[in-house]
């Protein structure tokens, strides 16, 4: 097996249609441009696309696979091991015990929440901002030492915001509100990276560790929506992207998303939408914000 743990900071910028790793990693975020990268760590699977990126902790053991018809452009940053811990430190210490031990005593390394995070204004600008500007100043040491410091502000932020998530969750101790937080993210992940399957409750339910009925009722009450509405969701929103990115027939879209019937998808595509598949499609320039 590979590994990256005796590596220091860094990033990876590669284009590619095919590429397949697995091994051990560091502490990591994992975003892509014009393709879909898929994840698969012992208990769960990660579909990570132009809307979303990956939180990956350090010592995570996970496989990547992109297979894609397309140029597939990927945008990863890697920490290396206690450079968190130091990060937070700078951010929480006292003035005082900072002036007086500038390095010091870090605490316990933060563990992350593995799932996948979509595009926020928190971390994605300052992602977005380092990799438009990594091809040309990629040789700067100070730059690039400024830009690992800034993403990993930015990523102990998104950790912060994700703890007041997990604080809210139905649980009365906190390791169980933990726990249940990250059992319904897997499920979430799971859905968006099998949405195309035929996937069912139980399927859902069996991903998360967790009773059909309480996958159920956590997902509803987390999520605002049940594991098949989210299905349908995910499967919908592929579709209206196909329709107005391809040209494929609206038979094979259908398809191609996981109904199984055309008559279902073309009324629940009305029904969320406000017209047919075939309506949207004549239309393009009145649904930009499927692009």
């Amino acid at each position: 097996m590979n590994s990256l743990l005796d590596s220091g900071n860094f990033f990876l910028h590669e284009t590619a249609r095919q590429h397949h790793w697995r091994g051990a990693g560091l502490l990591s975020v994992k975003s892509f441009r014009g393709g879909v990268a898929h994840y698969r760590i012992k208990d769960g699977v990660f579909c990570v696309d132009d809307g979303s990126y990956l939180i990956l902790n350090h010592g995570q053991e996970y496989e990547i696979a992109v297979d894609s018809p397309t140029p597939v452009s990927s945008f990863c940053v890697f920490f290396e091991a206690g450079f968190a811990e130091r990060v937070a430190r700078s951010l929480t210490g006292a003035t005082e015990a900072l002036l007086d031990d500038p390095i010091g005593p870090t605490a316990p390394a933060p563990l992350f929440f593995q799932r996948t995070y979509p595009h926020d204004v928190v971390l994605s600008p300052v992602l977005q901002h380092t990799r438009d500007s990594y091809v040309l100043r990629k040789d700067e040491r100070g730059w690039l030492a400024e830009q690992f410091h800034l993403v990993m502000q930015r990523l102990l932020h998104v950790h912060r915001l994700t703890r007041q998530e997990v604080d809210a969750f139905p649980a009365m101790r906190a390791a169980t509100r933990e726990e249940l937080y990250r059992r319904i993210h897997l499920a979430r992940d799971f859905v968006i990276a099998s949405y195309n399957q035929p996937i069912t409750l139980n399927d859902i339910a069996a991903v998360a560790g967790l009773s059909p009925n309480h996958l159920l009722r956590t997902f509803r009450q987390a999520f605002g929506q049940t594991p098949h509405q989210f299905v349908i969701e995910q499967r919908l929103h592929h579709a209206q992207r196909m329709l107005l990115l391809t040209d494929q027939p609206v038979t094979d879209i259908c398809l191609a998303v996981g109904f199984e019937s055309l008559g279902s998808f073309s009324w629940l595509f009305k029904r969320k939408f406000g017209c047919s598949p075939q309506a949207f499609r004549r239309q393009p320039g009145d649904f930009e914000e499927a692009r």
